[in-house]
């Protein structure tokens, strides 16, 4: 029996089998696919998590990251607005970053079992344990559920928010361009809205979100940007302009905004699987980090005999509650805002006369410098 397993190796999973280790703690990790892969993303990491990501061994300047200090926001008809960003951030791909916080996680002694799925957990008073769909048996002391927006796992928990259809697909690109890299853009179209930012090698992240409606109603990925993205003069540039770096895009579907429950069924779940905050905030990859590490020190605490599990979980929903409850309700009701093209022409209009309500919003997702 190992002291902790973590289901899912993104960024919340890696942070939190990084901390334990280093902590002296025996770590299993269960990742369903090889690392390094791409994950759809928008690849802007907020500095409030970059002297905790330090601290635990990360060197970030050696990944190649660009500093982004500046926000553009577009309408549909490509009127822009500006503003600085208090704290800033790095842009960086998934692919580099999970490659390097893994290697960073093996070299602390975490153990990975690569290419496989939990599709079943069980809880005793003694122990968790939990099934791969090939069988493999594994039993922890705490189970801490890592598996990121669209999980078999969810399903198998019978999750509350699994029950409401999500409307969303997201896709996700590498390309390269003529674009600031010290800048962050969401260029909103008519359903969705569309991020772009700079990331190692001199290459951009350009990933955005929108409704499986909007797909349908065009029929293919091509034809809705064409139709639909392209109305944006800003994106129409981006996707004439820019060398495109997939064969194919990136795509995901069927994740939630909704609401979940930061504890089920005993397992500690952290990351997108504890709660998603709206692409638009440009700070999930933070959250994921943040929510990774109190989900680690928590656990180091039951491990050590300060906690038993009913103050472990208690005291977990409760910190993860302060800390990120008020930003995904934020979220979810300034995303309101966007998708549609005369409110996404109102809110520029109103935030551009009111500046200073469009920083406390920004300022609202995002948190302090952690270490």
């Amino acid at each position: 029996m190992t002291d902790v397993l973590i289901i899912g190796g993104g960024l919340a999973g890696l942070v939190s089998s990084i901390e334990l280790a280093q902590r002296g703690f025996m770590v299993v990790v269960v990742e369903r696919k090889t690392y390094p892969f791409h994950r759809v993303c928008g690849e802007y990491v907020s500095n409030e998590v970059r002297p905790y990501l330090e601290k635990l061994g990360l060197n970030i300047a050696a990944l190649g990251v660009k500093e982004i200090q500046r926000f553009q926001f577009t309408s549909p008809s490509g009127r822009t607005l500006e503003t600085d960003l208090d704290l800033g951030g790095f842009g960086i791909s998934r692919y580099a970053l999970d490659f390097a916080l893994y290697e960073l996680a093996k070299s602390a002694g975490v153990q990975f079992i690569l290419g496989e799925t939990v599709e079943n957990v069980e809880y005793t008073e003694e122990e968790c344990r939990a099934t791969t769909t090939n069988h493999i048996h594994l039993a922890a002391r705490v189970i801490v559920g890592a598996f990121g927006k669209n999980s078999r796992m969810d399903k198998s928990l019978d999750r509350d928010f699994t029950r409401k259809k999500s409307p969303y697909v997201g896709v996700k690109y590498h390309i390269r361009t003529q674009f600031p890299q010290d800048l962050i853009a969401l260029h909103n179209f008519q359903d969705g809205y569309c991020g772009i930012s700079a990331i190692e090698e001199d290459r951009y992240c350009l990933c955005y979100l929108t409704s499986r409606n909007n797909l349908r109603r065009h029929g293919s990925i091509p034809a809705m940007e064409r139709e639909v993205l392209w109305k944006n003069p800003h994106l129409k540039r981006l996707f004439t302009q820019s060398e495109f770096l997939y064969e194919r895009p990136e795509v995901i579907n069927e994740f939630s905004f909704e609401p979940k429950q930061s504890v089920e069924n005993h397992i500690l779940m952290t990351g997108d699987a504890a709660g998603l905050i709206t692409p638009l905030c440009g700070n999930g990859m933070a959250m994921a980090i943040h929510g990774g590490k109190i989900a680690a020190e928590l656990t180091a605490q039951f491990l050590n005999g300060f906690l038993d599990r009913q103050a472990l979980e208690k005291q977990y929903k409760s910190a993860w509650k302060q800390e990120f409850a008020t930003r995904l309700w934020i979220g979810r009701n300034v995303q309101r805002l966007f998708g549609d093209a005369w409110l996404s022409e109102a809110a520029l209009s109103f935030f551009g006369l009111a500046k200073p309500l469009l920083r406390f919003v920004i300022k609202s997702t995002h948190g302090k410098p952690i270490t």
